[in-house]
Protein backbone atom coordinates (compact mmCIF):
# COMPACT_ATOMS: atom_id res chain seq x y z
CA UNK A 1 0.00 0.00 0.00
CA UNK A 2 1.38 3.41 -0.98
CA UNK A 3 0.71 6.34 1.33
CA UNK A 4 -0.03 9.50 -0.61
CA UNK A 5 -0.21 11.79 2.44
CA UNK A 6 3.43 11.17 3.37
CA UNK A 7 5.28 10.22 0.18
CA UNK A 8 8.73 8.69 0.18
CA UNK A 9 11.67 10.99 -0.44
CA UNK A 10 14.07 10.67 -3.34
CA UNK A 11 17.84 11.06 -3.12
CA UNK A 12 17.38 14.46 -4.79
CA UNK A 13 14.90 15.44 -2.05
CA UNK A 14 17.34 14.44 0.69
CA UNK A 15 20.19 16.33 -1.00
CA UNK A 16 18.04 19.44 -1.33
CA UNK A 17 16.88 19.28 2.30
CA UNK A 18 20.39 18.75 3.67
CA UNK A 19 22.09 20.96 1.08
CA UNK A 20 24.56 18.24 0.11
CA UNK A 21 25.61 16.78 -3.21
CA UNK A 22 24.44 13.37 -4.39
CA UNK A 23 28.06 12.25 -4.15
CA UNK A 24 28.08 13.06 -0.43
CA UNK A 25 24.84 11.15 0.06
CA UNK A 26 26.22 8.05 -1.70
CA UNK A 27 29.48 8.29 0.29
CA UNK A 28 27.46 8.39 3.52
CA UNK A 29 25.42 5.42 2.29
CA UNK A 30 28.57 3.42 1.49
CA UNK A 31 29.83 4.12 5.03
CA UNK A 32 26.48 3.22 6.60
CA UNK A 33 25.81 6.79 7.72
CA UNK A 34 22.86 7.67 5.47
CA UNK A 35 19.20 7.24 6.34
CA UNK A 36 17.68 3.84 5.68
CA UNK A 37 16.83 3.43 1.98
CA UNK A 38 14.77 1.05 -0.06
CA UNK A 39 15.36 0.25 -3.71
CA UNK A 40 12.27 0.31 -5.91
CA UNK A 41 11.94 -1.98 -8.96
CA UNK A 42 13.43 0.56 -11.38
CA UNK A 43 16.63 0.68 -9.27
CA UNK A 44 16.07 4.11 -7.75
CA UNK A 45 16.32 4.67 -4.01
CA UNK A 46 13.54 5.97 -1.80
CA UNK A 47 13.66 7.04 1.83
CA UNK A 48 10.55 6.91 4.01
CA UNK A 49 9.91 10.30 5.59
CA UNK A 50 9.63 8.73 9.05
CA UNK A 51 13.02 7.00 8.59
CA UNK A 52 14.59 10.27 7.47
CA UNK A 53 13.13 12.19 10.42
CA UNK A 54 14.36 9.54 12.87
CA UNK A 55 17.83 9.53 11.27
CA UNK A 56 17.98 13.34 11.34
CA UNK A 57 16.96 13.46 15.00
CA UNK A 58 19.66 10.91 15.85
CA UNK A 59 22.27 13.06 14.09
CA UNK A 60 21.63 15.79 16.67
CA UNK A 61 22.53 13.40 19.49
CA UNK A 62 25.92 12.64 17.96
CA UNK A 63 26.94 16.30 17.52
Amino acid sequence: MVKTADPDLTVADICRILQISPRTFYEWRAKGRAPRCKKIPNGELRIRRADFDRWYDDCGDAA
